[in-house]
C-alpha cells in the first residue's frame, strides 16, 4: 500500500460525519440604541451570519460596562423577553414537570416552542451587573450561615440572560442557578425549551476587533484550526482546594493531543514566561495571572484565525477595553478569535470546565454550545466573547484534507500533521510516522512538516538527522516564534553531538534575527560559558 493511499483511508476512518451546522436563523442579535458603533457590529454579523432582520433588537442602554440591577430588569431582560414573544420567535406556555425526589409534580410557565437558540450581544452592550445589597430575597430568604457566593446577586449579562427562557419563574437572583445541561451530550437539548439561551458577544476593546470576530471565525470554518495547543498549569498538589483547575487544563491537553495538535504543557507554578516561543497558536488555556504576562505581552503574537485563548482568573474579564490589563481585551487584541472570562468572583468550580468544552468542540459543538454545556451554573460571572455558531471542527478531518488538496491551499500542511499527530496519539510507533512524512513531497518545503519529522527522528535516536531537519526549518520561511523554538532545540541538540561552534554560531544567528528577544541577556551570558569551553580551532 502506498503512503498516499494509507493517508487517505486513515483519514476516511478518523471520525464519524459531524452534526449539520448552525444557521444565522437560529440567532437573535442584540445591540445598544445609545452606541451607534454597536448597531454597526450589529449589521455586520447579521450580514456574515445570514441573521433575519427581524431577528436584530436594539436596546436603549447605558454606556458603562455595568449596569445597575433595576436597567437590567426593566431596559433588557423584561424588555428582550417581551420582543421575542412578540416577535413570535418563542412561545410561552404551562409545561408540566414530573414529581423528582421531594419535589412534587407541578407546573411551570416557560419556553415551550423555540425558533432560536442563541442571543449575540454586540459591542457597547454593557458588560455586568453591579451588585445590589438591599436585593429583598437576600435579606428575606439568606441567613448568616449561607455560604458567602449565596449572599451576592452580581452577575455577567451574558450569564444573567441564559436563563431569559425561565424569567416567568420564580428564579432566585443571589448566587448561583444550576445549569441543569451542564455536560449534556445532546446538542439539540441545549434550547429554550430546556431553559437555556445559549447568550455569547462580540465585543472587545474597539469595535473593529468585535467585528472580526466574525471573520476570523468564518476562516477557519472553511480551512480549518490549525496552529499548536498551550497548557499552563501550576503544578498545585491533589488536596489542593485549586487542583480542580489543573485537573481541568491537564485533561484539556490530552483531548487536544487527541485531536492532533502539537501540545506544549508548562507546570511550573508561574505562568509561560515572556521569551517563551510560543508560535502558531490555535489554543491556550492557563492561569492564574490578574493581568496579562508572559508571550502575550509581546508586540506581536501569533495567533492563528479562529484561536481561542482563556486564562481562568476572577478577574479575567473585569473590563474588555483594556488593551493591557486584565486578559480577556488583550487576548482579543492579540488576535484570539474566542475567549471567555469572569467580571467578578466566580469561585473556581463556577469557572468553564476547560476539558469538557474543548471535548465538545472537538466534537463539533458550536462555540456557544461547548461554552454553556461546559458551565455548572448560570445567573453567575462568566462572559463568553465570540460567535455563537463558530464551528472548528465541523467538517471531519477527511473532508476537510479532500477540501485543501483539491485547492492546493498550502494548510494542508497542518492537515498532515494533524494525521500524525492523532497517529501518535492512538499509540503508533514514530518510525512508521517518520516514514510518511519523508514520502510527502510537501514535507520539502514545509517548515511545520520538516519540524515535525525533526522531532520523530529525535524521538527515535537518530540525532544527526534531526538536526539537519531541524537546520532544513529555518530555510523554509518558518514564523518568526517558531524560528526561534527551532534555534533554541538546535542549540541544546548541537552542544549535545559535542558541536559547540555551530552552537555558538546557531545562537549568534538568534540574537541577529530576533535582537528584541526577551532572553538576550540569557543567551548572551549562555554565549560566554560556550565560548570559553570551545578550543576555538573551529569557531565560526
Amino acid at each position: 500500500m502506498t503512503s498516499m493511499r494509507y493517508v487517505c483511508l486513515l483519514f476516511l476512518s478518523l471520525f464519524a460525519p459531524l452534526a449539520a451546522q448552525a444557521g444565522g436563523d437560529e440567532v437573535v442579535i442584540v445591540y445598544n440604541s445609545r452606541v451607534p458603533a454597536s448597531r454597526a457590529v450589529a449589521d455586520y454579523y447579521a450580514a456574515a451570519r445570514q441573521v433575519p432582520a427581524d431577528h436584530i433588537f436594539g436596546f436603549a442602554l447605558t454606556t458603562n460596562e455595568v449596569m445597575t440591577r433595576a436597567d437590567f430588569t426593566d431596559f433588557l431582560q423584561k424588555p428582550l423577553a417581551d420582543q421575542l414573544e412578540a416577535a413570535k420567535l418563542w412561545r410561552f406556555g404551562r409545561a408540566h414537570v414530573a414529581a423528582n425526589g421531594s419535589i412534587p409534580a407541578h407546573f411551570e410557565e416557560r419556553i415551550v416552542a423555540s425558533k432560536i437558540r442563541y442571543a449575540v450581544l454586540c459591542y457597547g452592550m454593557p458588560l455586568k451587573i453591579e451588585p445590589n445589597s438591599t436585593l429583598d430575597e437576600m435579606a428575606d430568604k439568606l441567613t448568616q450561615s449561607d455560604q458567602p457566593e449565596r449572599r451576592r446577586d452580581e452577575a455577567a449579562v451574558d450569564s444573567e440572560l441564559t436563563w431569559l427562557p425561565l424569567i416567568k419563574m420564580n428564579v432566585p437572583l443571589a448566587g448561583p442557578l444550576p445549569n441543569l445541561l451542564y455536560a449534556c451530550t445532546n446538542r439539540s437539548q441545549l434550547s429554550p425549551t430546556n431553559g437555556l439561551l445559549l447568550v455569547t458577544r462580540l465585543d472587545g476593546p474597539t469595535p473593529e476587533i468585535a467585528s472580526n470576530l466574525v471573520d476570523k471565525a468564518l476562516a477557519a470554518e472553511k480551512n480549518g484550526l490549525w496552529g499548536r495547543a498551550y497548557f499552563d498549569l501550576r503544578n498545585v498538589p491533589t488536596n489542593s482546594t485549586y487542583y480542580l483547575g489543573d485537573a481541568w487544563l491537564g485533561e484539556g491537553a490530552q483531548i487536544c493531543r487527541a485531536l492532533g495538535f502539537d501540545v506544549d504543557v508548562d507546570t511550573n507554578a508561574e505562568t509561560f514566561p515572556e521569551s517563551y516561543p510560543m508560535s502558531q497558536i490555535a489554543i491556550y488555556a492557563g492561569w492564574y495571572d490578574g493581568d496579562v504576562s508572559g508571550p502575550f505581552k509581546l508586540p506581536t503574537v501569533e495567533f492563528m484565525p479562529g484561536a481561542f485563548a482563556y486564562h481562568l482568573h476572577s478577574y479575567s474579564a473585569d473590563t474588555l477595553r483594556s488593551t493591557t490589563t486584565h486578559w480577556c481585551g488583550p487576548l482579543l487584541a492579540k488576535g484570539a478569535t474566542c475567549t471567555m472570562g469572569c467580571v467578578y468572583e466566580p469561585y473556581l468550580q463556577f469557572t468553564p470546565n476547560i476539558a469538557l468544552f474543548l471535548r465538545f468542540l472537538g466534537t463539533g459543538y458550536t462555540f456557544g454550545e461547548a461554552a454553556w454545556a461546559s458551565q455548572m451554573a448560570l445567573s453567575w460571572q462568566t462572559t463568553v466573547i465570540g460567535d455563537p455558531l463558530y464551528q472548528p471542527f465541523k467538517k471531519a478531518p477527511s473532508e476537510l484534507h479532500a477540501e485543501l488538496s483539491r485547492a492546493q491551499n498550502p494548510l494542508i500542511e497542518w492537515s498532515f500533521e494533524r494525521l500524525v499527530n492523532q497517529d501518535l496519539a492512538r499509540g503508533m510507533r514514530e518510525v512508521p510516522m517518520a516514514k510518511l512524512l519523508e514520502e510527502l513531497p510537501v514535507t520539502a518545503r514545509s517548515a511545520v512538516l520538516s519540524e515535525k519529522l525533526a522531532g520523530l527522528y529525535d524521538a527515535i535516536g537518530k540525532p544527526s538527522s534531526a538536526i539537519d531537519a531541524w537546520q532544513k526549518v529555518l530555510t523554509l520561511n518558518p514564523s518568526p516564534q517558531q524560528r526561534i523554538r527551532v534555534r533554541r532545540i538546535l542549540e541544546e541538540k548541537l552542544q549535545a553531538q559535542g558541536r559547540t561552534a555551530d552552537a555558538i554560531a546557531c545562537d549568534e544567528k538568534l540574537l541577529a534575527e530576533a535582537p528584541d528577544y526577551p532572553a538576550r541577556a540569557q543567551i548572551e551570558e549562555e554565549l560566554k560559558t560556550l565560548g570559553k569551553a570551545d578550543p576555538g580551532e573551529n569557531k565560526k
